[in-house]
């Protein structure tokens, strides 16, 4: 693997505070990696530590081989922060310009505006009156301006809407298979199950899992079985059952939670519940983080 990013045995102590505790992995040229995690649980240190803005208290970060904080490295790097800062008299095309301007080989506005759907429109307005979806563009854009190699986003489609949402995620694919290494966070676990190869999953300070999404999918323990039903239909004799955790219905269609789908099956049947559309459906991502987060409390 052409490395980009090695992470060796890294630990950051704030005064009485450890918020980072020997976690260990490197990213690879083109991967998509998600950093996910509680709040508290180490993410944002350890992002700010691959970006130069933090030093390790223990341990080794290097990028493209290199520290962090050099220069050479800063020019590979683009970052994409969930508050936008923007140069107040300035229109966007102006703001675009002065920061291509610090980077020895930029992307030409053209590219730019193609990249992240930027208007005409857009590009005359003062940067400052721009509305949310369009900071959230322009913040994009900036990232972007240098050509970097490294892109690291925190929380980058919050404020966007559906269609520049799923803009945004489309062309970081394409960067990505253009040999761009992508790191983000994000509280759409969606996001992170559809865009992601790899998922960083941090609790506690630690590295609990280091996986692709359906790797860690398949960590959960508890299935679930659904079914759709006519709307006169009782499961009240369902519920008598052990291997029956929880039922939830939304419209017509029940499921149940539980660690024994073969069982819930047979009772399906063994009830006459008449059932339609039987489905055995993996736990969601949300459900392994709990399983996760939970498991690394009762490690430590």
């Amino acid at each position: 693997m052409n490395e980009v990013v090695s992470v060796r045995n890294v630990t950051k102590h704030f005064q009485q505070k450890t918020a980072v505790k020997n976690i260990h992995f490197s990213i690879g040229k083109g991967e998509i990696v998600a950093i996910l995690g509680p709040n508290g649980a180490g993410k944002t240190t350890a992002i700010s530590m691959m970006l130069g803005l933090l030093k390790p208290s223990e341990g080794e970060i290097k990028l493209f081989n290199r520290q962090p904080d050099e220069k050479q490295v800063r020019e590979k790097i683009g970052t994409m922060l969930q508050e936008v800062s923007v140069m107040p008299g300035l229109k966007v095309c102006e703001t675009l310009e002065l920061i291509r301007s610090y980077y020895p080989h930029p992307l030409s506005m053209k590219e730019l505006v193609s990249l992240t759907a930027l208007t005409k429109e857009d590009l005359k307005t003062p940067a400052e009156k721009l509305s949310g979806g369009q900071k959230r563009r322009l913040s994009f854009a900036l990232a972007l301006a240098g050509n970097p190699e490294l892109l690291v986003f925190d929380e980058p489609t919050v404020g966007m809407d559906t269609t520049s949402r799923h803009q945004f995620w489309k062309t970081v694919n394409s960067l990505a298979d253009q040999g761009k290494t992508i790191i983000f966070s994000t509280h759409y676990l969606q996001e992170a199950d559809d865009a992601a190869q790899r998922i960083l999953f941090f609790a506690e300070g630690r590295l609990a899992a280091d996986e692709t999404p359906k790797q860690i999918r398949a960590r959960i323990q508890k299935q679930s079985v659904s079914f759709k039903v006519s709307s006169d239909e009782s499961l009240e004799k369902l519920y008598r059952h052990p291997e029956v955790e929880r039922v939830t219905q939304k419209h017509q269609r029940i499921s149940i939670q539980t660690s024994n789908t073969d069982k819930v099956l047979a009772l399906i049947f063994q009830e006459n519940i008449n059932a339609r559309d039987i489905r055995i459906e993996q736990g969601t991502l949300d459900e392994a983080f709990r399983q996760l987060a939970d498991g690394n409390r009762e490690a430590m």
